[in-house]
């Protein structure tokens, strides 16, 4: 096994059970522990763990963005909830365009049954996930792939993006907070998002229940712009008063 395998799946196990220790993993991987030390030290480099005595805890930090593979496999039935929901705002004929989040991918899937969709997404995995579909129009955005993940980013991205009206643009994020609005970890992700729901008429955050109440780094956009929110579980009462009072549709599995 390659190190940055290794390395990828101790940080599975640790988003799952939340700690580790170095005794484990070294009988776990068959390598010594000298060559776990430096595997945590790095994903402690990386600001994805901390190091305790014997081992390491997952750092919980809603401002670092996980590695794409990591966030991919995290609440998939959540993420299929979301994923139905949003396929059913959807008709035939309309233009679209999907973030580069796991939950768009999972959006994607549910709308391969449509007709003659126009399909704008800075997402890699997506354009693979849509490859096998006919009678589609799908667009990339082109730019440049930000390092561990499958999202293109940058100035061109943005610039393709805003050269477009579409019909409805589905986001995602890492927080979504009563005074903060949408938020996210990393600026050259945001600012695509940011662009997308700037070239929609419908601007729709699909977000399972973990982001409520959460504040990441950078913002996307205040409440007000947003016109749908869909999300896996019904929210609370707090937040479906001010859901009402905005003006905002929430869809979620009844």
């Amino acid at each position: 096994m390659l190190a940055i395998e290794r390395k990828n799946q101790i940080l599975t196990i640790l988003q799952e059970d939340k700690r580790v220790l170095v005794s484990d993993l070294s009988l776990r991987f068959e390598v010594s522990e000298e060559t776990i030390r430096r595997d945590l030290e790095k994903l402690e480099n990386e600001g994805y763990v901390v190091k305790t005595y014997g081992g390491a805890v997952i750092k919980e930090n809603n401002n670092i963005d996980l590695p794409y593979f990591i966030r991919k496999n995290r609440n998939v039935i959540s993420k299929q909830r979301i994923g139905e929901l949003a396929a059913e705002l959807v008709n035939d004929g309309e233009s679209i365009m999907l973030d580069a989040s796991s939950t768009a991918v999972f959006i994607a899937k549910k709308l391969k049954a449509k007709k003659n969709i126009t399909l704008i997404t800075s997402s890699i995995e997506i354009l693979f996930e849509l490859a096998d579909v006919t009678g589609w129009k799908v667009i990339s955005t082109g730019g440049e792939m930000k390092d561990g993940t499958l999202s293109l980013v940058g100035s061109k991205t943005e610039s393709m993006i805003k050269s477009y009206n579409v019909d409805k643009a589905f986001i995602s994020c890492k927080g979504f907070e009563i005074n903060s609005g949408i938020t996210d970890p990393n600026d050259l992700i945001a600012s695509v998002k940011i662009a997308m729901f700037s070239s929609a008429k419908e601007k729709i955050l699909a977000i399972d229940s973990s982001k409520f109440d959460m504040v990441s780094f950078v913002k996307i956009a205040t409440s007000k712009e947003v016109d749908i929110v869909i999300t896996d579980k019904k929210p609370d009462d707090k937040w479906l008063e001010f859901l009402s009072a905005e003006k905002i549709k929430c869809y979620y599995p009844e």
